[in-house]
């Protein structure tokens, strides 16, 4: 199984088949506590980076989902200071990538583009929301499955290893905020297209 199948079985066609509810970004307002808690008890810092993966579909209506998305966040942008960009990476997946060094407007600017979809009726073509942070260890990533309605933590090391430990280290100090995953046959690595760099890259 390639890296596209895997995703697409992790994430989306095996996560849809065996989902607990449709899609809810209310739960993306989870990692509000959830960012005071990584700094405090685990010394992560917030990389002020955000993202949504979702996957595309060759029709009008969905490049209308597409742009007024961009609307909305472009419209917020002066408002809330949240920088963002809508890419495809080199497995063929698309990201909404936010930025802002205020986590209460990230979260929020990523709820309103994923409450967009939705409404439009593309729920089930989102994937995850990804939220970044750093410590002297590393890169650290709460990955949140929408058709599953849980988190999970990604440390990704060099050579595509992963922390386990460190994962594991997330998941008993955030599990009694966030809704975390148990079926760890779920928790799906994310590895960027180039190495040194994140997700959705």
């Amino acid at each position: 199984m390639g890296l596209l199948d895997g995703l697409r079985a992790a994430l989306g066609l095996r996560a849809e088949a065996d989902a607990k509810r449709d899609a809810d970004p209310e739960d993306l307002f989870g990692m509000s506590t959830a960012y005071l808690t990584m700094e405090a008890d685990l010394g992560y810092a917030s990389t002020d980076v955000g993202a949504l993966c979702f996957s595309g579909v060759d029709s009008h209506s969905f490049r209308e989902a597409v742009d007024e998305v961009e609307s909305i966040l472009e419209a917020g942008r002066e408002e809330t200071g949240t920088e963002f960009d809508v890419t495809e990476d080199d497995h063929g997946y698309h990201w909404v990538i936010l930025e802002d060094d205020d986590s209460e407007d990230l979260i929020t600017s990523m709820h309103f583009a994923a409450d967009t979809f939705i409404e439009h009726g593309y729920g089930s073509r989102l994937l995850a929301a990804v939220f970044g942070y750093e410590n002297r260890d590393g890169p650290a990533y709460w990955i949140y499955s929408f058709r599953r309605g849980a988190y999970y933590p990604f440390a990704p090391r060099s050579g595509r290893e992963r922390d386990s430990s460190a994962e594991f280290r997330l998941e008993s100090t955030l599990e009694d905020e966030l809704e975390v995953e148990p079926d760890k046959e779920y928790w799906y690595p994310l590895w960027p297209s180039k190495r040194g760099t994140h997700p959705w890259e």
